[in-house]
């Protein structure tokens, strides 16, 4: 049993909402507090665990709580979501909050510091310019289909024969539409330098850091990939094993048993889509480079696309095995 309070506090932009729960789970008092007020209400309490849900600005407060010597929990919303009793309010919604905590049962999020989230920021950043080049491309295909000029799928095929079509004159491109694509071959420019320069501090920061350094020992696993996982995991530590990690992660076989009957499926897809999508694609690359190599990994990779093929099965098994 806990020893101490248990204060649930459910975030917003401006105002929270607070309930505190005795050591035995009775609520003993909640409250409504502005955002200027929050900090000064926690450092005049008792040492207690203040629990709130992994959301937008959660990290921040959490940090800042932890200064008083509370003991913080970030708890993921969609499982505090079975807590909740009664009518849907921001008190029953901080009375959830709490009862999810002391009851124990949920695997907490891990606190990030602010190196930690500089890093996700970083990875945010690149790829939503990466995305942003995608459409600006897929964009200009269109428009020029509709012209008759149609090209390959790839940004250095666009970059090439944009130039050259600007400067044909026998194709049926109007002036106005030749000075539309002039602009959007500039942003289309400007967005490849962005992205190199994204690439480069990447490749950068990963040669300095240890902990990327020993991701990339894995098969598959890139300057990318490694800084991915590391920063969607932080130092591992509210991970007991391997296969936790790959099931907060979504990679383990989704289970709909019953009656002493085992059914297993596809992958769960539970967590973070981006990075579990870069994971998956890391093992394919591994088990396409698998053929022709003969140390036990390798061979044991062969063995099973001989025996099952490249099916997606046996990548997520590859997965968990690789990793």
């Amino acid at each position: 049993m806990n020893k101490h309070r248990t204060i649930g506090i459910d975030l917003a932009k401006s105002s929270f909402y607070l309930v505190t729960l005795s050591p035995q789970g009775k609520r003993e008092g909640r409250t409504k507090l502005t955002r200027a007020k929050l900090l000064n209400f926690m450092a005049q309490q008792p040492v207690c665990t203040v629990a709130m849900e992994a959301c937008a600005s959660s990290h921040y407060w959490a940090r800042e709580i932890q200064h008083f010597g509370h003991r913080v929990q970030l708890l993921p919303a969609q499982h505090v979501k079975g807590y909740l009793r009664g009518q849907k309010n921001d008190y029953n919604d901080a009375q959830a909050i709490a009862e999810a905590s002391q009851h124990g049962a949920i695997r907490p999020v891990a606190i990030k510091t602010i190196e930690h989230q500089d890093e996700q920021t970083f990875l945010q950043m690149r790829r939503h310019l990466s995305a942003e080049r995608t459409r600006l491309i897929n964009h200009v295909r269109g428009l020029l289909a509709e012209y008759g000029l149609v090209l390959k799928q790839g940004n250095g095929v666009l970059r090439k024969a944009l130039p050259g079509i600007l400067d044909d004159t026998r194709n049926d491109l109007t002036e106005r539409m030749r000075t539309l694509l002039h602009r959007q071959y500039s942003r289309l420019v400007a967005v490849d330098e962005e992205l190199a320069w994204y690439n480069d501090q990447l490749k950068h920061d990963t040669r300095q850091d240890a902990v990327c350094q020993r991701l990339l020992k894995i098969p598959g696993f890139g300057p990318i990939v490694s800084k991915a996982v590391k920063s969607w995991m932080g130092d591992g530590k509210q991970f007991v094993r391997g296969r936790d990690a790959s099931a907060a992660l979504g990679l383990v076989p989704k289970q709909f048993s019953t009656g002493g009957r085992n059914v297993l499926l596809g992958i769960t897809k539970r967590g973070d889509p981006y990075v579990r999508g870069l994971v998956i694609h890391g093992a394919r690359a591994a088990v396409r480079c698998a053929a022709g190599k003969d140390d036990p990994l390798h061979q044991w990779i062969n063995r099973l696309v001989a025996t099952r093929g490249v099916i997606p099965p046996f990548i997520t098994e590859a997965i968990s095995r690789v990793g």
